[in-house]
């Protein structure tokens, strides 16, 4: 009866506190006004997909907790993605496809990212192809999106583990 019963209860994510919060961080006004990111799904997703992987490469560098938190941060994503779509209407025959491709969206981000955080890639590049597809609005929208970032990778290197999982976020 208790392995039945565990079909039915799912544990909850101890990466949803983080989650949440980056969302919430995706949800700033600044990205979309000052930062002139595309106020738009693809845009919204953009900013999201940049800070989650910029705080997936933070929980990388931590302990074997962190690390954990790291898998569990994308289950919450493919999670998120995978409801959003729903609602959206998108079926199931093509829901794979499309969660697959937003997955490797955000797997492209870290890649980008690390080689940014390396020193192997200019920040500046790696924001422009990130939060706008290289179609950049104005120099002072990327210079307010990389200060940004910047701050935001820092505020993540400063953070203890525990903070981090717990959702404290810069």
């Amino acid at each position: 009866m208790k392995s039945l019963m565990r079909l039915f209860l799912s544990e909850p994510n101890l990466a949803e506190p983080l989650y949440r919060q980056v969302v919430a961080k995706a949800r700033s006004p600044h990205w979309y006004v000052e930062g002139q990111v595309p106020d738009t799904k693809e845009g919204r997703f953009a900013v999201l997909a940049t800070l989650l992987a910029l705080t997936d490469l933070r929980l990388e560098r931590g302990g074997d907790e962190s690390r954990k938190t790291s898998v569990a941060l994308a289950e919450c994503f493919v999670h998120d993605m995978d409801s959003q779509l729903r609602q959206e209407g998108v079926g199931d025959p093509v829901m794979g496809k499309r969660v697959g491709s937003l997955v490797g969206a955000l797997g492209g981000r870290v890649g980008a990212w690390r080689r940014a955080i390396e020193g192997e890639e200019s920040w500046e590049a790696v924001a422009g192809r990130s939060l706008y597809r290289e179609q950049v609005p104005s120099p002072a929208s990327l210079a307010h999106s990389l200060d940004e970032l910047k701050h935001y990778w820092r505020g993540l290197e400063g953070r203890g583990d525990e903070a981090l999982i717990g959702g404290v976020l810069p």
